[in-house]
């Protein structure tokens, strides 16, 4: 069995994305391209965005640490420490408010 510490990860990839130019940084926890169940923990400095993009399956953002906005077309929706989002099937953004980092779990379609 394979552990991780999300606190731990959250704290160094924040670290990370703070000093970065891209203002991100990004760890896969498990799974991979070839696997269909995907967790990726992202952090984002203040004002940086995950621009738009195509959602690949049924996907949630697990919100770690700060504050985001997930956003598809004039849809806005307000996470904080603790809430899960539902990832709409459509093209989408996440926009950190603050500095954040959270958890995305994606299941492809196959």
């Amino acid at each position: 069995m394979q552990t991780a510490s999300l606190t731990a990860l959250a704290r160094d990839h924040l670290a990370t994305a703070t000093t970065s130019s891209s203002g991100r940084s990004a760890h896969t926890i498990r799974g991979g391209h070839e696997r269909m169940l995907r967790q990726t923990l992202i952090a984002l400095r203040a004002g940086v965005s995950l621009d738009e993009h195509d959602n690949p399956g049924e996907a949630t953002v697990q919100v770690l640490h700060g504050r985001v906005t997930l956003v598809a077309g004039d849809d806005r929706w307000n996470g904080s420490p603790g809430d899960l989002m539902s990832v709409p099937d459509s093209r989408h953004a996440l926009e950190a408010v603050e500095d954040s980092v959270v958890l995305l779990t994606v299941a492809k379609r196959p």
